[in-house]
């Protein structure tokens, strides 16, 4: 607690230093804003409790993961438990997600990523793919269909200008990062090009990593009021999974894979690992069809081939999707009165072919189950933003969800094929935000969050189909205050939230550490938010100089709420794989002649790793700092020469916990400190 008050105590003073600072002489900077799928709002006014990672805080950051990036933000937490795993949670817990994205859903510009089946491969994408994001914490099921975490919007980088570039990153444990980019801007019509290769040695053994990404957008404006896009991409990942050590060996040496036991087989033996290889790709049109009315339709696939050799068994998935999103969007403004409504339907469908094998050190033996699945997801929407004297703004949003899924199995006994429905749900949203002043906001909302259990929860590893699980849902209750002030030199966002969440979903391990899901009663989360950022030096002619001060921090009172599995009663306990405490301290200098150096700090507090709350990770520091020179002109030539340290403390922790893990193989210990450089070019 020690930490926290002196964070916020920090907080405060800067607000106060904020008002003193003298105006300097820059010009005003354009408001910051949230595209919000077709509703632009300055983030100051947004009623969300939304926040902004531009493509300045990407660069900052290392460019061959997103995990720093991510973890900078409050109430957001991302692990990587070997190169290549993420997993992801707003506002929540990774209990659902022994790897993967599940309950949050996931767009790329007008196309969404997150399949009818719950699952999203973020980890598909290479770094450079990602432009800026906005990250959506809380319930947002009222126009982005079942979810109870929230929605991360990617907006990949924009084809405003003509340009190749070209980068290469290598630093410790073979770490090597490489992407191409081309991209042409002609009179109406313009296009991208982009290829990403990574690969790693990885900290620990068998956890290398290796990924190929290419990737193309276009863009035509075949009218002054219509534009047509396309997107797609295509990766091809694979990462070695060393799997989780227990107390004892994660002291005898770190760096081990799982291994054998006298019944069960070694990571390094079963030769346990990840290949993917996904392809994406989606087609929208955006249509004004009056000064009043615009129409937009985006119809979108994709295709997985999913290979899973593992401890226990080998599995083989095939998964092909194929979805459409339209909404109806009418503005009207009447002197002080700006009214904006849309009205639109999601639809998709996942088909998912799994096999398991026996796994005979890395090859596929005899056959243990094969089922077919087919997960269809349907929702509705309205949402209706008021907006009076461009002070007060009101969100009324709501959609109807869908959800049923059928399956059919063929071994170990042939079961025809079956549907389970879910009852319809609606799930509103009401919200308002009030300009106080030109540079304060006051903001509060309820909303409705619901998340059905995904396809590889319904059939998780033990390979079982599982129609017990029920949706979880709940409703959030929050508050939220916003302060900007002229230029941009001081920004504060703080929210104060509680979600009350029945029948979550939580994750168990069998003796063979075969993964079945369960729902757990609910859980009650409190939480605070706060962000600040100033600008204690601020100079700008042509380019913007100086120093700049960014400091976050997640308070999480999240607890177990009626909880009873068998004849343990976890009611009342700290839900598993949530730190009490995280705060994020950033300084960054820019130097002229494009010079700059960045530092970020990050403490997390104790985590719980099982529902009883008898084993604890220990709290961890981490520090990790950038530099290099922008910029640099060699004729039409421009270079960026850069060299980072993560981790220069060495500190001893694990990026990813295995929550509720069997025999007491919870830890997956994280790279200590490693080093890298890169060069960029860009012509």
């Amino acid at each position: 607690m020690k930490s926290t008050f002196t964070f916020l105590f920090a907080l405060f003073s800067f607000s106060a230093f904020a008002q003193i600072v003298k105006t300097d002489s820059v010009k005003k900077l354009n408001d910051v804003v949230v595209k919000g799928y077709y509703n632009t709002q300055p983030i100051l006014r947004s009623v969300s409790a939304v926040s902004l990672i531009d493509s300045n805080a990407i660069k900052n950051q290392q460019s061959n993961s997103l995990v720093s990036t991510f973890n900078s933000v409050p109430g957001v937490r991302m692990e990587e438990r070997s190169p290549g795993s993420y997993r992801v949670s707003l506002r929540g817990s990774l209990l659902r997600s022994p790897f993967g994205i599940r309950n949050i859903k996931i767009y790329i510009d007008d196309f969404p990523l997150t399949d009818a089946g719950g699952n999203t491969y973020l980890n598909a994408f290479d770094v450079s793919a990602v432009g800026s994001m906005e990250i959506y914490k809380g319930p947002e099921a009222s126009i982005f269909g079942a979810n109870t975490g929230g929605a991360i919007l990617i907006n990949p980088p924009s084809l405003d200008q003509n340009r190749i570039e070209a980068s290469v990153i290598a630093g410790s444990y073979g770490l090597f990062h490489q992407t191409a980019n081309i991209q042409h801007q002609f009179k109406n019509y313009s296009f991208s090009f982009s290829e990403g290769y990574q690969r790693s040695d990885g900290y620990r053994q068998n956890s290398a990593m290796d990924r190929k990404y290419f990737q193309t957008m276009h863009q035509w404006n075949y009218s002054p009021t219509g534009s047509l896009k396309a997107f797609a991409f295509y990766s091809d990942l694979s990462y070695k999974t060393p799997g989780g050590l227990t107390a004892v060996q994660l002291e005898q040496d770190p760096k081990l894979a799982r291994p054998a036991t006298p019944t069960i087989p070694g990571a390094i033996t079963q030769q346990a690992a990840i290949y993917n290889k996904t392809i994406f790709g989606g087609l929208s049109n955006t249509y004004q069809i009056s000064p009043n009315f615009k129409h937009v339709i985006a119809l979108f696939t994709s295709y997985t081939d999913f290979k899973n050799p593992f401890i226990t068994n080998y599995e083989n998935r095939y998964e092909s999707t194929l979805g459409l999103r339209t909404f109806l969007q009418y503005d009207q403004i009447k002197n002080d009165f700006k009214f904006s409504a849309q009205a639109g339907v999601e639809s998709s469908g996942t088909k998912s072919q799994i096999k398991n094998f026996n796994n005979n050190a890395g090859s596929i033996g005899t056959m243990q189950a094969y089922d077919n699945l087919k997960a269809n997801q349907d929702f509705a929407f309205v949402r209706l933003n008021l907006d009076v004297n461009s002070k007060l703004l009101i969100e009324l949003a709501s959609s109807l969800n869908f959800f049923n899924y059928k399956y059919e199995s063929f071994s170990p006994i042939a079961i025809a094929e079956k549907q389970r429905k879910f009852s319809t749900q609606f799930m509103p949203k009401v919200a308002a935000s009030y300009l106080i002043s030109s540079a304060f906001s006051l903001r509060a909302s309820a909303s409705k969050g619901y998340s059905q259990p995904t396809i590889a929860e319904v059939r998780s590893s033990d390979n079982n189909i599982n129609n017990n699980l029920q949706a979880e849902l709940g409703w959030n209750y929050e508050i939220g205050l916003r302060y900007k002030t002229e230029n941009n030199r001081f920004y504060a966002n703080g929210s104060i939230f509680q979600y009350e969440l029945k029948d979550a979903i939580v994750r168990r391990l069998n003796q063979n550490d075969a993964e079945y899901f369960i729902n757990a009663g609910g859980t009650k989360q409190k939480g605070i938010e706060l962000e600040t950022a100033i600008w204690i030096i601020k100079n700008s002619s042509s380019v913007l100089t100086g120093l700049q001060f960014k400091s976050n921090y997640t308070y999480s009172h999240f607890r177990f709420n009626d909880f009873v599995n068998g004849a343990s009663n976890f009611s009342g306990n700290k839900l598993t794989g949530v730190p009490d405490h995280i705060i994020v301290n950033s300084l960054e200098f820019k130097f002229q002649k494009g010079f700059y150096f960045f530092s970020q700090y990050n403490h997390t507090s104790a985590i719980p790793l099982n529902d009883a709350n008898t084993v604890m990770a220990n709290k961890y520091d981490l520090v990790e700092i950038k530099a290099g020179i922008r910029s640099l002109k060699l004729k039409n030539t421009r270079l960026d020469i850069f060299a980072g340290v993560n981790n220069l403390l060495n500190e001893k922790y694990s990026l990813g916990n295995d929550l509720n893990a069997a025999n007491g193989r919870y830890f997956n210990p994280a790279t200590g400190i490693n080093f890298y450089t890169g060069l960029a070019v860009k012509l």
